[in-house]
């Protein structure tokens, strides 16, 4: 049975704007437009560092490629993106990716310097709160992929100093704190001994744990061990692409809501339906067997033109806004509207977008859909950002606890 608002349609129009509830015909959309500027809009994984880090743009200013930039992301009435702050699985072999997950956060607080006007950096739920009143984007920071702390105890506080407020604990192979879903080479079966004590220290110095990528057995071991409620930043449900570990089983999702967590949906194509995860799997399959022939590197321009030219000649099939909203809809069926928010991914899936959310200015369609399903407007800026906050502040007043000398209690729902 799908989750039914309380509130009539006219009633929903009539909290956002009584001037809109006087209209013979309701629009929608324009409803949807003021419910964004009107509650806080979190989104937990937007790749902009990445992104202008290797190509460089001006994002305080309208830009013609990406999926973020300044304008759009005011179009969409997005208060809080969380940059991720990610380093490739390679770099940790390489030894660099401390020094790389630095200068990515420098680079946000350049983007801040630049545009004081327009940007501020928080590092807590007040911070973020108090940017939204003076009508700054917030930038908070999330670390994609637990490498950089290079297995160093110390480097998790040194990187919640540097403004870090959720770490991602792996990424595409397993690395010194834990398995990934992506990588066969499941080491750990699970949390390494280090990356047990990275979980206790990130509760100690208040960074959410973010279990997006990890394997299910790290997620399990992870949902034990943890004192504050889980994350996913980036991940949708694994019930519409079945086998893929990236994405949260059923079970995954009811035990972590049941400990307070929050899912956060990815809008990428191959995140939402098996259809198009199963082209990237073809392509990259293809793709594999062409570079190995060749004798070609797989992050060379052999790659990339491969890419090009099989999805010309083999088109993806794009999700589409229905079904980003189905995956709301099912985690709200399974555990109830408190544990389902926005983890877009914008900038970090390429070209799989799906038809209806494309960019940053693009929220309010979501929203619009959500109010067709008879959303109330309560509920709606729950899963804006709302029920991420919920976690975010529970994580900062567990690690406020520990400074202050006395024994931490769980968070409500542990």
């Amino acid at each position: 049975m799908k989750y039914k608002s309380v509130l009539t349609l006219a009633m929903l129009v009539a909290a956002v704007s009584p001037a809109l509830a006087q209209e013979k015909s309701l629009d929608l959309a324009t409803t949807a437009d003021q419910i964004s500027r009107k509650y806080m809009l979190v989104d937990t994984h937007i790749d902009v560092p990445e992104r202008v880090y290797q190509d460089w743009a001006d994002v305080t200013r309208a830009t013609k490629g990406g999926d973020f930039d300044y304008p759009r992301a005011r179009e969409g009435g997005l208060n809080v993106p969380f940059m991720s702050i990610y380093t490739p699985a390679e770099s940790e072999a390489e030894g660099n990716s401390h020094e790389l997950a630095n200068r990515l956060i420098d680079s946000v607080q350049a983007l801040v310097g630049r545009a004081p006007t327009k940007f501020a950096v928080v590092t807590t739920p007040a911070e973020a709160e108090k940017a939204m009143q003076h009508g700054l984007i917030g930038l908070a920071m999330g670390m994609e992929n637990g490498s950089p702390l290079a297995g160093d105890l110390d480097n998790v506080a040194f990187f919640r100093k540097r403004g870090i407020s959720y770490i991602t604990l792996t990424h595409s192979l397993s690395n010194q704190i834990c398995d990934s879903s992506y990588d066969e080479n499941h080491q750990w079966d699970g949390l390494s001994p280090f990356g047990k004590e990275v979980v206790a220290e990130m509760n100690r110095v208040g960074i959410m744990i973010d279990i997006s990528h990890v394997s299910d057995e790290a997620f399990w071991q992870v949902l034990e061990l943890s004192r504050t409620p889980l994350i996913a930043s980036h991940s949708s449900a694994r019930h519409f692409t079945p086998g893929w570990e990236r994405n949260m089983n059923d079970e995954m999702i009811k035990a972590m809501a049941d400990k307070g967590g929050v899912i956060q949906i990815n809008f990428g194509s191959s995140f939402l339906t098996a259809e198009a995860m199963n082209w990237y799997e073809q392509m990259s399959d293809a793709r594999d067997v062409f570079l190995a022939k060749n004798g070609f590197d797989k992050n060379g321009e052999e790659a990339r033109q491969f890419g090009l030219s099989y999805r010309e000649a083999h088109p993806l099939p794009f999700a589409t806004l229905d079904d980003v909203v189905a995956h709301f809809q099912h985690v709200i069926d399974l555990v109830g509207v408190d544990h389902v928010g926005i983890g877009s991914d914008f900038d970090g899936v390429g070209d799989s977008l799906p038809v209806g959310m494309k960019s940053v200015a693009d929220y309010p369609n979501l929203i619009e859909a959500l109010l067709k399903l008879e959303y109330s407007v309560d509920d709606i800026a729950k899963i804006m950002g709302g029920n991420l906050m919920r976690v975010w502040r529970a994580t900062d007043t567990y690690a406020a606890d520990a400074a202050a000398g006395g024994e931490p209690k769980p968070m409500a729902g542990m």
